[in-house]
């Protein structure tokens, strides 16, 4: 079990638990909980990576604490 935090830099910073198996599309759905917006709304993005729905955490390498920026399109 994972933390991962998600900063939108618009005063909204999300904390969610995770696997490191779960999908991205699992996350945004996650985070689309906390924060009342549509996952399928949300991208998330670390520097100029936009992370796909359907690769797993682990397949990005992003481990326990890690920092990701979120988006709204």
């Amino acid at each position: 079990m994972i933390e991962v935090v998600c900063n939108d830099r618009l005063g909204k910073k999300v904390r969610v638990k995770c696997n490191t198996e779960d999908t991205i599309g699992d996350l945004k759905k996650l985070i689309a909980a906390q924060t009342g917006t549509r996952w399928d709304k949300i991208v998330l993005k670390k520097w100029y990576t936009i992370f796909k729905d359907h690769v797993s955490l682990g397949d990005y390498e992003i481990h326990d604490g890690m920092n990701l920026e979120l988006y709204y399109q």
